[in-house]
Formats: C-alpha cells, structure tokens, sequence
C-alpha cells in the first residue's frame, strides 16, 4: 500500500499504517497525562496553576523582567502573560513596580512570599512540556515540529492562536 503522509509519499505494509496511528495517539496520551499530572502536584502543592508557577520561576530567574520580555520567555499572547500575574499579584507572590525613568514601564518581581513558593514547588517548576523540549536535540525538535505541522493541517478548525496560551489544565 501507499500512504500519502505530509506531502511525501510512503511505502507503508498493511497494518503498519494503522499500528503506526494508535502508537502516535497511545504517546500523545502518555504526553498530555503527564503533562496533567504534574500540573495536578503543582496546584496541590503550592496553590498555584502550572503556567501560574511558570511565571515564578522566570521572575525567579530573572527579577525584574516587563510583561512582554516575560510573555515571549513564555511563548504567550501578552494578555494572558498579563492575566496570570494579576492573579500572582492578588495571591501577594509578585509586586508590579513602575520604572522610575518611563513610568509607563511596568517590572515584575516575585515577593518575599512568591520566594518561598516557588523554593518548595515540584521540578521542573516552568511544566513537564517545556522541560522535556528543552532536553530535545536540535534534529529531534526539527522532526517533532514537522510532524506537529502535519498534524495541524488536518485538524479543524485551525485554531493557531490557541498556540499562543497555555494548556486550559495549567491554568
């Protein structure tokens, strides 16, 4: 049999193609899972969301960062960057301080309570999905993003943007 995939063409064995479906939607579940799982400890665990504590530790990282540097290290929209820290700033875990130069420049900071969560929070504090795309070699990444791609051009509706905020589990 032969199998149209992506734009290139295949030589698939019978039964091959449909093992080949279920082992991908068998791993993406095992992904997801995880992924839910360890949003689940965090929440439990420190009273925050997943994204919530991602946002820690790049504060964490990097005090003082602005909503924007803080969005991109995230791959975020700069809204929902902008919705998680108001919910950070009412817990009392970061402080919004104007710049003094440019006060239309907004810095973010964890305070002293926001320390101690994110001392005591499960590893990897910034989710299980990014840590594990961080440890992925170059060529690795290359194939799973072509694959992602493939996928992306037949689910409808396309919905790009979703790409832009995090998991509904993280937040």
């Amino acid at each position: 049999m032969i199998e149209r995939v992506a734009s290139a063409t295949v030589n698939v064995a019978p039964g091959e193609l449909e093992r080949a479906r279920s082992l991908a939607l068998q791993n993406m579940r095992v992904v997801m899972r995880a992924a839910q799982r360890h949003s689940a400890q965090i929440e439990k665990q420190c009273g925050v969301s997943g994204a919530q504590l991602w946002v820690m530790q790049e504060l964490h990282d990097q005090p003082g960062l602005r909503m924007g540097e803080l969005a991109t290290k995230m791959s975020l929209h700069q809204t929902t960057a902008s919705n998680l820290v108001d919910a950070l700033v009412k817990k009392m875990y970061v402080r919004k301080a104007r710049d003094q130069p440019d006060q239309r420049v907004v810095t973010l900071t964890l305070t002293e309570q926001g320390q101690l969560v994110i001392a005591d929070a499960p590893q990897p504090a910034r989710g299980l999905l990014p840590s594990a795309l961080a440890q992925l070699d170059a060529s690795s990444l290359a194939q799973l993003n072509q694959g992602l791609t493939a996928l992306l051009a037949v689910v409808t509706p396309d919905d790009r943007q979703a790409g832009m905020q995090p998991f509904t589990f993280t937040m």
